[in-house]
């Protein structure tokens, strides 16, 4: 996921305090708000999937359909961004003159290729349908297989490449290059933790692809496993993104 812009901060009593920092937690009326909270719930749903605990517990049916609910959250919350991404901020003016001009100006579709975080939402986007037809089909197709139970979701390798070159890119977009450190700011950290979930995910894609003509469980557990911990990095950087998001 890219990074939502964060605003200045100000002091105040103890009450202030406290109001202040219920609302880095509830910002509904913010687009960026919904963003962090939908790629919450989305990484929620592709943490505990692959758990084979969870999948004793639930079965197979309700595995698949929290892999399938988790990338529908997936493709909203990567929606929202692109939305967000191409339609910035309008400049100050008088008094609901912004709002009014920020619905008018709304757009679906640009070509911004001179944009680091247009490519990166662009491409997170596509990589999110490809995870929802993945998910879809796993859902309705390999319920029956009795390699379900072993290799619970097999990650699309055409998803898992589109969200690594996404979080390399929104990488690149903060530290000011690939192979720079991210600054040590709240953006620099969910830059770098979206990356390593991302990688994790790619590592999980190319394990099952190991899995069908090897039947080896090591693979099996490397791919659960690694789709968890990709899972994970999204959870924990979506969830530092709720405060920008609750500013932006």
């Amino acid at each position: 996921m890219t990074q939502a812009r964060g605003g200045g901060s100000g002091g105040g009593d103890g009450a202030t305090s406290r109001q202040s920092a219920a609302a880095l937690l509830w910002a509904p009326e913010r687009r960026s708000w919904w963003i962090a909270v939908l790629f919450s719930a989305g990484s929620a749903c592709f943490l505990v999937a692959p758990l084979r605990v969870f999948l004793d517990a639930v079965g197979p049916q309700v595995d698949g359909a929290v892999f399938f609910v988790g990338s529908l959250l997936f493709t909203s919350a990567a929606t929202l961004q692109w939305l967000q991404t191409i339609n910035p901020d309008p400049p100050p003016g008088p008094p609901g003159s912004q709002t009014r001009q920020g619905r008018a100006r709304q757009r679906r579709l640009t070509w911004e290729p001179h944009r680091g975080d247009w490519w990166s939402s662009a491409v997170q986007l596509l990589g999110t349908v490809f995870f929802n037809i993945s998910t879809f089909r796993a859902l309705t197709t390999a319920l029956g297989s009795p390699s379900y139970d072993r290799l619970v979701w097999r990650p699309d390798a055409f998803g898992s490449v589109c969200f690594l070159v996404s979080g390399a890119v929104a990488y690149a977009v903060v530290a000011g290059g690939l192979v720079r450190r991210t600054p040590h700011t709240l953006e620099g950290v969910v830059a770098g933790v979206n990356l390593a979930g991302c990688v994790a995910f790619g590592v999980s894609a190319v394990a099952a692809y190991v899995v069908p003509t090897t039947g080896s469980a090591v693979n099996v557990t490397v791919v659960n496993a690694a789709t968890s911990l990709g899972a994970l990095g999204f959870l924990v950087g979506a969830l530092l993104l709720l405060p920008l998001g609750a500013r932006a």
